[in-house]
């Protein structure tokens, strides 16, 4: 007699099948592979219904099981059902949706790439959260260890979505707590302290916290009067004056404001997946997204003009990527990878773009302790970027100019942008657009 675990070996075969595949491959009558998948229970996931039902074997993710449910965060805070997330072999899952087509990815699901610790913040998770046992470095964590930490402690991640009941009851049992301006020195200190090693090269210092009644990111700078700190300063000025440049051309950016507090420099930047205290926006990185949907990897540009001729994103959205990924080229921003720029989300495979961040000339830079000078090279306009080039370049040149006329840099920096504007400039005065 067939047994389950036959049934099992076929489905490690077969890693979605149809019941009729599986009564092939095992020789028996549908209705015997009806009972199997029923006495082989949570081992193995139904997904979807009717003609298009498929099946595949689950995996157990201690203590989580084979599944963990998913909970959506509304704009006013409120929590709703939003599906059951299923652990598969293969590496993949299977998001059964309470409303809208359900999903199975062939691999990390998107929105718990974006949600997973990640980036400077990331790096001192484990060090915070030592009842996890998780791995102390995040480049030897798994995709499990990211499912084990959102489920247990991911309250507040990217996006609008918590899984697991053990997060959703932290949320609810820890409303947020302003900061005071006045505390930022002493929680950099801490966000600083929590580090299990130096900085990589280029990684700005940051904590999350709330201001009055916004989350905010909080990059800073300082500490010390060395010449690599004083840099930082200068490039969180550099990077409030960009997202300005940004919205006074006609685009979405996140709203940032600097202050200095003793010895430090903070620039404060709003949360834009985030309404007010409680309320949650859905979010995706363009890395997340290409990773899922595309796989193309490269420039802003490229992954956007294949989501629109996928049709995940509109002409609109696409042109729009285009500008910015230009006017950052023509102001230095060398740091355009593709988890710099994110979506909302507006449907299953629907995006929308989102305010844009992390806007500043890093060609600046400081690597480590010591400044870093390289030529600044304004890039032509392309056949990718003809439509938005003399528009983006000419937005580059004020912009340069800006910083150029700024009491707030040193007189060296104020150089550089000045040098820095008038290639852009000679570039516009040589271009045919």
């Amino acid at each position: 007699m067939t047994s389950v675990n036959l049934l099992l070996e076929a489905l490690d075969r077969l890693p979605t099948a149809r019941a009729s595949d599986l009564s092939k491959q095992l020789e028996v009558s549908q209705p015997t592979v009806s009972r199997l998948i029923t006495a082989a229970g949570e081992r193995v996931c139904r997904m979807g219904a009717g003609r298009q039902t498929r099946y595949a074997r689950t995996r157990t993710l201690l203590p989580l099981g084979t599944r963990v449910p998913v909970y959506r965060i509304d704009e006013e805070g409120r929590i709703h059902p939003h599906g059951v997330l299923h652990f598969l072999t293969h590496r993949r899952h299977w998001l059964a949706r309470e409303e809208g087509l359900s999903e199975l990815f062939d691999g990390f699901p998107p929105f718990a790439e974006d949600m997973a610790p990640q980036g400077y913040i990331g790096r001192s998770f484990a060090a915070r959260h030592l009842e996890l046992k998780l791995p102390p470095r995040l480049q030897d964590w798994t995709e499990d260890h990211a499912l084990l930490a959102l489920a247990q402690r991911g309250e507040d991640c990217v996006g609008n979505l918590i899984i697991g009941d053990e997060s959703l009851n932290r949320f609810l049992a820890e409303p947020p707590s302003p900061s005071s301006r006045s505390d930022y020195p002493q929680i950099a200190q801490a966000a600083l302290s929590r580090q299990p090693g130096s900085s990589a090269g280029g990684e700005q210092p940051k904590f999350a916290t709330c201001a009055e009644d916004r989350h905010v990111i909080v990059k800073f700078a300082g500490g010390d009067d060395g010449a690599a700190a004083q840099r930082w300063k200068d490039l969180l000025v550099c990077e409030r004056y960009a997202l300005d440049a940004v919205r006074a051309a006609g685009f979405a950016a996140a709203t940032a404001q600097w202050l200095d507090v003793e010895a430090y420099r903070f620039l404060e930047v709003t949360r834009f997946d985030r309404v007010g205290l409680r309320g949650r926006r859905p979010l995706l990185s363009l890395r997340a997204i290409d990773n899922e949907y595309l796989g193309l990897g490269g420039t802003w540009t490229r992954v956007a003009q294949g989501l629109l001729s996928a049709r995940h994103i509109s002409a609109e959205d696409a042109r729009s990527v285009r500008w910015l990924d230009t006017f950052g080229q023509l102001i230095g921003n060398t740091d355009r990878h593709l988890g710099n720029l994110s979506f909302f989300v507006e449907g299953p495979r629907k995006f929308r773009l989102a305010p844009v961040y992390d806007m500043l000339p890093m060609v600046f830079a400081p690597q480590g302790t010591s400044l870093s000078e390289p030529r600044f090279v304004p890039a032509p306009p392309s056949a990718d970027t003809l439509d938005v080039w003399g528009h983006a370049a000419r937005c580059a040149r004020d912009y340069w100019g800006t910083l150029a006329s700024s009491p707030e840099f040193s007189g060296p920096f104020r150089e550089r942008c000045l040098q820095a504007g008038e290639a852009v400039d000679r570039l516009i005065r040589q271009s045919p657009v």
